[in-house]
């Protein structure tokens, strides 16, 4: 069956709209929390993130803090956490480079130049802080959803985040975060599609992939 051509600039557009003021799974006060928390959660889940948080930062409240702890310091309230040696290791790294909040960066050359950010991570402190899009959030939920939509057809999520920059106008590029709320809501791995607000345009959906 061939693919109905779709306007994504426009399809997208009551997505985002319904997850306008969704705020990050990762419960984050500030953005020195964001990033810390970000770092962590990779191959991890938010909610054991959102477990430890709150002892791990009544000991290293803020980037001054950590910045005079060593990953032997950091270590015990990271335990649970997936690769937490390497997470230490990089997270004592980038305080000691940062040395206060404020000197967090916010754009993408400087983040993902720091220990253990890489874009996805990158975009979804941007998103956090509110600054300009130069990417779009593209974890797992997003992979999952992008492909099952249409809207992508890559693998990687390089690809994917640069397949939908290409269909999706800058200003709109919170989407990447739209498409992850839809992932954890909606699109899980066994999808409610009927109450999908994309199903009109979904490829999945509309059985225009294989296995659907």
């Amino acid at each position: 069956m061939k693919k109905p051509q779709v306007d994504w600039a426009k399809a997208v557009k009551p997505l985002i709209k319904k997850y306008k003021d969704s705020k990050h799974p990762l419960e984050a006060k500030n953005l020195y929390q964001m990033l810390v928390m970000v770092v962590l959660s990779a191959q991890t889940t938010d909610a054991l993130i959102n477990q430890i948080k709150d002892e791990l930062f009544k000991a290293f409240p803020n980037m001054k803090a950590l910045s005079g702890a060593t990953p032997e310091a950091l270590i015990p309230y990271i335990t649970k956490v997936r690769n937490f040696r390497n997470k230490a290791k990089w997270l004592t790294q980038i305080a000691a480079l940062m040395k206060k909040d404020s000197a967090i960066p916010l754009n993408m050359d400087e983040l993902v130049a720091l220990p253990g950010i890489g874009r996805k991570s990158a975009n979804v402190i941007k998103f956090f802080a509110g600054a300009p899009f130069e990417g779009i959030v593209v974890d797992l939920h997003v992979v999952r959803v992008a492909q099952r939509l249409g809207i992508a057809t890559a693998d990687d999520p390089g690809k994917i985040e640069q397949q939908i920059m290409d269909l999706v106008p800058r200003e709109d590029w919170e989407v990447g975060m739209s498409l992850s709320f839809l992932g954890r809501d909606i699109c899980r791995p066994t999808p409610d599609c009927p109450v999908c607000p994309m199903n009109k345009v979904c490829a999945f959906y509309n059985g225009q992939l294989n296995g659907n």
